[in-house]
């Protein structure tokens, strides 16, 4: 029988990010249940799935997790934590389970820790998309097996019951693969009877910790207390405060509707939803509503493709900044004709882009007529090619057009503003995600596989 309220720390946004352990000891002294965190994302793009590395360097991870731990079994809480080692696939989850053992015999405890990995098979979903269990999600079309194929590491992002599976059997410590951000927030709620609306709610307001609270850059987490008529978030920094503004608005962040929210196993829809200020730190939040629906799971696969080499200069001529886009298109136009007569290779064989920051490189959108000339720009030069060699030939071929070609022939040539000698630097293999799909399955547990780590029966051996 649910008694609540069920009081749950959110530390931090990511593991890694900076938990500020006096905030988890103030959880912990409010009666914390449990503590959960999201540890990764797709934010960072590809590489970090197709490469099984985590964004966030160790040492950093392994401070967060070292306050995190070290709380749990003083107050003889859980920790939870998903996505683990940024993208959530099984090299991912094994680098941050080595980070654990190695706290906890640091630290002389003897956790028995949960690893839930959610790494995909690749036959196993060529077997579920013959038989129509996997659909698109947009802009993709329908998954045939070359695409499955050319993926490094496909995940599906799990739902709250492999952790309340694990938190059942006796988890101390849960390291999760990917996870949505709400569901390893929400699960210890759900294991203990919360309702479902405030749990998944409560998990989605706080899945950023402090992002929550009206000052973002004070403190880093938020505690909070899921009812039955709902569930009250207040930020774990004694110098902050939640409001219902600022509580209200994270339903926006990640997601294009700020009503709805599309979860394994359902909706959550909160257009009923009132925040109500509590005091002037804690905002209650009631009529939050859980839909039931068919259980899917994401899917996520990605894989490195080609190779680039990169070149920068900055400019500050004003005729070039009077004509940023004619500029654009003559200079692109002439590399591109260097590059052939360079290598003998038609356009099919190589890429050039050049991104003008300042102007409109992060849209590439072209300023409507009138728009104010830029004060300088950034132009980044990407050579794209099957191989690293063949990109940075194409630089090299082009290094001189890139830092001199002029907007008007008739003038002299100008030298721009090269940001570092050697001018061409090789980024090395391009990484992208392939997969945009969803995935059927009739039990949540089903593509996922639980292992043990139990320090206690280590030592006793």
């Amino acid at each position: 029988m649910f008694e609540g309220p069920i009081k749950i720390i959110v530390p931090v946004g990511s593991l890694g990010a900076g938990v500020v352990e006096a905030e988890v000891r103030r959880g912990v002294a409010l009666g914390a249940h449990a503590i959960a965190t999201d540890a990764g994302s797709t934010d960072s793009g590809a590489a970090y799935l197709a490469l099984g590395m985590s964004k966030n360097n160790r040492g950093s991870v392994k401070r967060d997790l070292t306050i995190l731990m070290k709380a749990g079994a003083e107050a003889g809480i859980p920790v939870i934590v998903g996505t683990s080692g940024q993208a959530g696939g099984d090299k991912n989850v094994d680098w941050t389970r080595d980070i654990a053992v190695e706290i906890a015999r640091e630290l002389g405890l003897s956790p028995r820790i949960a690893l839930l990995y959610s790494e995909q098979d690749k036959d196993v979903l060529k077997a579920r998309n013959a038989a129509g269990k996997i659909t698109p999600l947009a802009p993709l079309g329908p998954l045939d097996d070359a695409a499955i194929d050319a993926c490094d590491h496909i995940v599906a992002a799990m739902g709250p019951e492999p952790y309340m599976a694990a938190l059942r059997a006796g988890a101390d410590l849960i390291l999760g693969g990917r996870t949505t951000d709400t569901a390893v927030i929400a699960c210890f709620a759900l294991l203990h009877g919360a309702p479902a609306g405030a749990a998944w709610h409560a998990g989605k307001v706080s899945e950023c910790g402090s992002q929550c609270a009206v000052y973002r850059d004070r403190g880093s987490g938020v505690l909070l207390s899921i009812g039955q008529d709902g569930f009250e978030v207040e930020p774990l920094a004694p110098d902050n405060r939640c409001d219902p503004h600022s509580v209200s608005a994270h339903m926006l962040y990640e997601n294009s509707d700020p009503f709805r929210l599309t979860e394994p196993g359902g909706v959550l829809d909160v257009t009923d939803a009132v925040y109500a200020e509590v005091d002037d730190r804690t905002v209650k939040v009631t009529g939050s509503v859980w839909e039931p629906q068919p259980y899917t799971m994401k899917l996520e696969g990605a894989a490195g493709g080609r190779y680039q080499t990169l070149m920068l200069v900055g400019i500050q001529d004003p005729d070039v900044l009077g004509r940023v886009d004619e500029f654009h298109d003559k200079m692109l136009a002439a590399l591109y004709d260097r590059a052939r007569k360079s290598t003998g290779l038609d356009d099919a064989a190589f890429h050039i882009s050049l991104r003008m920051y300042g102007w409109n490189a992060v849209s590439g959108d072209r300023p409507p007529p009138g728009t104010p000339a830029p004060r300088e720009i950034g132009v980044l030069f990407v050579a794209t090619a099957d191989t690293q060699e063949l990109a940075t030939q194409i630089a090299k071929a082009c290094n001189a057009y890139f830092f001199h070609y002029p907007i008007s022939m008739d003038k002299e040539l100008p030298s721009y503003g090269f940001a570092f000698t050697p001018a061409d630097v090789e980024r090395g293999q391009v990484y992208e995600f392939k997969l945009n799909h969803v995935v059927q399955v009739d039990d949540p547990l089903e593509l996922v596989r639980t292992a043990w780590i139990d320090l206690r029966k280590e030592e006793a051996a």
